[in-house]
Formats: C-alpha cells, sequence, structure tokens
C-alpha cells in the first residue's frame, strides 16, 4: 500500500507550474530586449561564451530538484512492514455458540450481537495476548487461528452468522475439544478456553471436554447468554418464529446449571451475561489471573518509508545544477554537450540517470523474491512481498494468483479466494486462468462449500479439460453435495448419525492443493500428472465406498436408533 504520511505538503507541487510561467515570461521579455541591441545572429557571434541552453537545463533541474523535496516533506510511504515484537501475555481461544437459538433476543439486541460485542471489547481490552476465534453449532470450524492481527479478529467476527452452519444444534464438546488442538506448542504460557454459549448442550460430552481441557493445563470459562425464562426464536427476514415439531413455539432459555458444571469441570469460572458491562469486567479480572509469558508476533501495522529515495535524488540533482555553469567554459569550448545536434540526447542521458537513480524494486522482482520466501516456508514475508507487487502494478495477475497460494498456506482462505478470484480476471493465459479456479474450489470444497467448489471446478475444466485432478475433485465434491442433501433430508425427517457421515466427510478431502506459482517466476519442481486410468481408477473406487456407504446406512436406518435429535436450534 502506498501513501503519505503528511499529503498536506502536496500543495507545495503548485509552485512548479508557476516558476515555469514565470520563467516562460521572463524568457520572452529577455529576447525582446536583446533584439533591441542587433541582430540576433550578430549578438550570437559578438557573445560566443554565452550558452542558450545552460539556463534552461538549470531551471528544469531546479524544478525537478524541488518537486522531489515537496515529495520527501510529504513522506511517501509504501508496503506493510512485518515486525517481530516480544510480548508478555496469554493466549486466548474463544467458542463462540452460532446456533439459532442465538437469535433469540431475551438479551438486547439478541444474543449474538451481544456475543460480538462483548468479544470486540475483549479484543479491545488486549494488548499483548494472541486470541483464535472457533465457531460452533452442530459441527464446529476455526474460525480465525490463533494471532496476535486483532485488527483481522474483528473482521472475521463482523461476518458471523448463523446461516454459515450447514448442521445446527450444539455441540459444546466438539468445540472445547477443537480449541484445545488449536493452541501453539509454547509451554509454560496461560491458556484460556472461553465458551459464549446459551447452554442448550444437544449432543453430549461438554463436561468431559471440559475436565480434559483442565488435565492439559488450560481453563474454561463460560459465559452463559440468555435468561432463564427463555424467549422465542425469530426466523430471519419472516418476522415469525421457529417452532417445533408439533408446531409449538420454540422458547429457548439458558441453562444455567449446565454451564456452572461445565465452568467447574474446565477450572474457571461461570459468568452470566446481562444487559450491562458486569460480565466484561469479571472476565477481564479473571484473565489477568493468568500467567503470563513472553511470546513473539508478527504485526504488518508499520509501512517503509520511501522519502531517502527521494531526498537522494534532490541532492543529486542540486549537485548537478551546481556544476552546469551559465556560460561556457574556455577550456572545454570546443565540446558542446548543449549544442543543437545533442540537446536532445543530453535530455535523454538526464532523464535516464533520473529515472536510474529513483528507481526501485519492480513488481517482478518483488514476485522473485516472494517466490523464494515462499519456497522458503516463509509464507508470512511472501505474502508481504505480493502485496508489494501488487501495489506497484494491480494488474498483475502472477502476483494476485501468488498472493492467493501464500494466504491459502496461511489458513487464510477468505482473503485467499479474493485474491484467485482477482487472479482469474486479470489472467489471459487460460491454464493459469483454470489453476486460479482450481484452487478457489479446493478452499470452497475444504470448508464443505460444495456448490461453489463445483462451480469452480467447471470453470477450470472449460479452460483446461485435460486436468484430471480437477475432474476426480470434481466428481468427488459431487458425491458429497449429494450426501450433504441427504444428511439434511435425514435431520428434517428424524433421522440424523452425525458420527457416521462426518466419518464419511473426513475420507474425502480434496485431492491435492494446488499450489502452482507461475513457472517463469517460480521454478517449483513439476508434479506428476494425473492420467486418465489414474483418474478413473480412484473415481470407481470412490463410487465404490459410497455404494458401501449407503448400503450401511440403510441397516443402520433399519436398527434401533441410539439418538434421535430433531432440534436444529
Amino acid at each position: 500500500m502506498f501513501r503519505f504520511e503528511d499529503p498536506i505538503y502536496l500543495w507545495l507541487l503548485v509552485l512548479i507550474p508557476i516558476l515555469a510561467l514565470i520563467r516562460f515570461i521572463s524568457y520572452r521579455n529577455q529576447k525582446k530586449r536583446l533584439r533591441k541591441f542587433g541582430e540576433p545572429a550578430l549578438l550570437k557571434a559578438l557573445m560566443p561564451d554565452v550558452s542558450r541552453f545552460r539556463p534552461s537545463v538549470k531551471f528544469w533541474i531546479l524544478e525537478g530538484a524541488l518537486a522531489l523535496l515537496v515529495l520527501m516533506l510529504a513522506r511517501p510511504q509504501m508496503g506493510t512492514k512485518i515486525s517481530q515484537e516480544k510480548r508478555v501475555g496469554i493466549e486466548t481461544i474463544i467458542c463462540m455458540d452460532i446456533s439459532n437459538s442465538m437469535r433469540a433476543e431475551d438479551i438486547v439486541p439478541s444474543r449474538l450481537d451481544r456475543s460480538k460485542m462483548m468479544i470486540e471489547n475483549l479484543v479491545d481490552h488486549f494488548s499483548n495476548d494472541k486470541i483464535g476465534l472457533i465457531v460452533f453449532a452442530g459441527d464446529a470450524f476455526v474460525q480465525l487461528p490463533i494471532t496476535s492481527d486483532y485488527v483481522s479478529a474483528k473482521m472475521f467476527l463482523s461476518s458471523i452468522d448463523p446461516s454459515m452452519m450447514a448442521t445446527q444444534g450444539t455441540d459444546i464438546g466438539r468445540a472445547i475439544d477443537m480449541a484445545m488442538h488449536s493452541f501453539t506448542p509454547e509451554e509454560g504460557i496461560g491458556r484460556a478456553i472461553i465458551v459464549i454459549t446459551d447452554g442448550e448442550n444437544h449432543e453430549g460430552g461438554a463436561v468431559e471436554a471440559a475436565a480434559a481441557a483442565k488435565d492439559a493445563g488450560m481453563r474454561v470459562y463460560v459465559l452463559g447468554v440468555g435468561s432463564s425464562k427463555g424467549a422465542p426464536i425469530p426466523i430471519p427476514g419472516t418476522g415469525d418464529y421457529m417452532k417445533d415439531n408439533t408446531g409449538n413455539t420454540v422458547m429457548s432459555a439458558l441453562n444455567e446449571q449446565m454451564c456452572k458444571e461445565l465452568a467447574q469441570a474446565g477450572g474457571g469460572a461461570y459468568i452470566h451475561v446481562e444487559n450491562n458491562s458486569a460480565a466484561q469486567e469479571q472476565l477481564d479480572n479473571e484473565l489477568d489471573k493468568l500467567s503470563k509469558k513472553e511470546t513473539t508476533a508478527t504485526l504488518y501495522s508499520e509501512f517503509d518509508e520511501q522519502f531517502q529515495a527521494f531526498g537522494l535524488l534532490a541532492l543529486l540533482l542540486l549537485i548537478l545544477e551546481i556544476c552546469i555553469l551559465d556560460r561556457r567554459n574556455p577550456l572545454l569550448k570546443n565540446i558542446s554537450l548543449f549544442g543543437k545536434k545533442k540537446r536532445t540526447a543530453a535530455m535523454l542521458l538526464l532523464l535516464l540517470a533520473a529515472t536510474t537513480a529513483s528507481a526501485q524494486m519492480t513488481d517482478r522482482q518483488y514476485i522473485r523474491q516472494g517466490n523464494k520466501q515462499f519456497r522458503s516456508g516463509d509464507y508470512a514475508n511472501a505474502e508481504v512481498s505480493y502485496r508489494k507487487a501488487i501495489e506497484k502494478n494491480a494488474k498483475n495477475p502472477q502476483a494476485a494468483f501468488n498472493l492467493g497460494n501464500a494466504l491459502m498456506a496461511q489458513k487464510k482462505d477468505s482473503a485467499a479466494v479474493e485474491q484467485f478470484e482477482g487472479a482469474a480476471r486479470l489472467e489471459t493465459n487460460s491454464l493459469r486462468k483454470a489453476q486460479a479456479y482450481h484452487n478457489m474450489g479446493v478452499i470452497c470444497q475444504t470448508h464443505k462449500m460444495y456448490g461453489e467448489a463445483i462451480e469452480a471446478y467447471k470453470n477450470a475444466l472449460r479452460l483446461n479439460p485435460k486436468d484430471d485432478e480437477t475432474r476426480y475433485n470434481l466428481v468427488l465434491c459431487k458425491h458429497q453435495k449429494q450426501k450433504q442433501d441427504q444428511q439434511q433430508q435425514n435431520q428434517q425427517g428424524g433421522d440424523d448419525d452425525k458420527k457416521q457421515d462426518d466419518k464419511q466427510k473426513d475420507q474425502q478431502q480434496p485431492d491435492q492443493q494446488k499450489d502452482k506459482q507461475d513457472d517463469k517466476q517460480q521454478k517449483e519442481q513439476p508434479k506428476p500428472q494425473m492420467s486418465k486410468d489414474n483418474a478413473e481408477q480412484l473415481l470407481n473406487a470412490a463410487i465404490q465406498n459410497e455404494k458401501q456407504t449407503q448400503e450401511k446406512l440403510k441397516q443402520q436406518q433399519q436398527q434401533p436408533q441410539r439418538r434421535n435429535i430433531q432440534k436444529n436450534w
């Protein structure tokens, strides 16, 4: 990102055309006065040491130096600079319940919005701590890996909504278990798991998971959101409320007893969230009791100062202006740098020197630098290099594609998809454009967004029909989409066996992530292409596995169910 820290000084650039106008008027008046003395040709012969072009060259050099000094005063800054800082703090993973019951409005403005406000205030309170975010309902996934980037935390927080979860319900145990495995491997640092929920645990196993977290050296704090009296759950955009299978309006109430048991098993504290700031203050006090340790944090909030290059170039121009005399040197009178035949060449050389002196790294150089960092596994610095390349040339598709790969490697999937979309729009090479669509499909498939993944794979195959990896992933994704639709139908009919479905979903992951860098910029080792026979074999195996799975599901449906969940809130 390029910016001026003090752009107010740019108004001084108005002096450049004003001085040029004054110079032009002065030059015309001078010529008029000289004509009064005689013919121009005679006057030129009488003044052999007077140069016609030197004063103009000196003037424009001074104009250029003035412009550079003004730009230097405005403090140009470019790019985001990574800085490693030592911080003393704790690590906190927030498990946020985003089931439909969190839409209830017994807490103003709603349970969900109140929870978001609490997390945002908690992030504002942090200064040297790391934070991560997990969202859960009937399933759970990491929304934000543990980080010190509070700006990203707030950005991800704003996009959270119950519609993100295809599987509704409330599985607190799964969220706590995922949080336990989301901390950094550092030892001796205080770790807190903050569960924000209304306590309607439909799955069980939450108390056991909290006890396991305590045994692992973590503390589980439970923030109970809602009232014990209960409140209806509004359906967005309809003005109506959710109803159960019998047609009665669902009244979602806070299960304080379960929340207290959970906090006690996790060695933390239970905090009831009401329409005041008492819960926020109590949570801050509890977190302050945890042991703190020095950690290394990567920050992206600083900018590289670029005024040095402008100042150096201005100094060189001033020195050059001093070295050029108004009159010709008698000792060098036979050498004419500013004659009619050579003035154009001299101006071109001057312009070339100025361009060379002020040249910085081009977008191609930043891409090569980022490729080296990417190959060495330094994805954070590679991201910065690619962003600087985009700042240099926003229409460079290689920079956008490689930035998407760097973000993808850091699990910043939403930002990676945005970069791949930009690369696909800018790219003219059909093969590289197909790679961008393929990676978009991999990300969507990983997050179980099968409809979007199918469209991305189809776009990739239209551009590169010979890509067997994309074709194989497309077929797998279609099977996963069918299974997801069938699962939703089973949930509506009261026949949901989530553990079996999760096991099947885990067995079908995308074939591989295609982190293909441009061959000219990033010399990666060529991947062995999948032959059509191999693709067909894998596809047949997947279909056979699917048939066996369907037969097992039919057999289980004929047997008595161990669990029959009919709640989708």
